[in-house]
């Protein structure tokens, strides 16, 4: 496991990876995750379905290991790439190991990543493409609220609130942009290989997915060309290129996630209101990742 250079290293190892992979036998692995986890300590959430698994978990160091040791030892999970960071504190309240329909929910059933993604772009390779300054669309799958902690500049915004709505907004994309060069990215390089998938069915020739996410692009070359922060889906609220907890903040009121300039608002009350709830936008951010 590696860590970017610059992280703050603490008494807590985050381990976040997912395969897309046929996943037969769920009830069983359900229970052996539950032990495993129960026995090591660990805090965080393993999703099953028959596509795959996804996994976000922390805890000291030693049941890291534990946990990776186990995943190594099935044919089905060795080797799954995974990203580490570190906190001072566990970012889990509790550890959930669920059975879903799909580790990334669209809903549509048809899709396979399995089976057939869209090309991955190596993080050195798409910064040096931005560095040159090529003609690329640059595809940001993430949701709104995402979005507006950072995101790459001059990146397309799809305005979705749950990836459920992806597919309906790759619909609305211009027709000429089936020809053209697209690099789409996400936090983790999940909700990517699922979309990249999606876009294809809809005819789109060129695409390609960041290797990693957002966060592995911070792990290999930093922020060049990023603005702002990234989003996690845990405590920590969001992340900076050094892989670093930023003062990004949620609102207790809608959950809705607040930089630091949005918590100098008038509107932003700590544990009463904030300017999305005083708009009326006040629904819970889900995981998608």
């Amino acid at each position: 496991m590696t860590s970017g250079g610059d992280c703050l290293s603490g008494p807590i190892t985050n381990l976040a990876g997912y395969r897309f992979i046929d996943l037969e036998g769920r009830d069983a692995l359900q229970s052996i995750f539950r032990s495993l986890c129960a026995d090591l300590g660990l805090k965080g959430t393993v999703l099953l379905a028959p596509e795959g698994i996804n996994f976000f978990v922390a805890g000291p160091t030693a049941a890291i290991d534990g946990f990776t040791s186990f995943l190594e030892k099935d044919e089905r999970f060795r080797g799954i790439p995974i990203k580490t960071s570190y906190t001072d504190y566990q970012p889990f309240n509790r550890m959930n190991v669920r059975k879903k329909s799909e580790i990334i929910s669209v809903g549509l059933d048809h899709i396979r990543p399995a089976d057939e993604t869209g090309l991955e772009i190596e993080p050195q390779v798409f910064k040096a493409m931005l560095d040159r300054g090529e003609a690329v669309h640059v595809l940001d799958t993430r949701n709104d609220y995402e979005l507006r902690l950072g995101t790459f500049e001059r990146s397309i915004n799809l305005d979705i609130r749950t990836f459920r709505d992806f597919p309906e907004a790759v619909q609305r994309l211009p027709e000429s942009m089936k020809d053209e060069p697209i690099v789409m990215f996400c936090t983790g390089g999940i909700r990517c290989e699922k979309a990249s998938a999606i876009m294809m069915e809809a005819g789109f020739s060129d695409v390609k997915q960041l290797k990693g996410g957002v966060l592995g692009y911070f792990e290999e070359v930093g922020g060049a060309h990023w603005d702002g922060d990234c989003f996690v889906f845990d405590q920590r609220v969001a992340l900076d290129s050094k892989l670093q907890e930023t003062d990004a903040t949620i609102c207790f009121a809608c959950r809705e996630p607040l930089s630091r300039d949005e918590q100098g608002s008038p509107d932003y009350v700590v544990g009463v209101s904030c300017s999305y709830c005083i708009n009326g936008k006040n629904k819970l951010p889900l995981i998608d990742e």
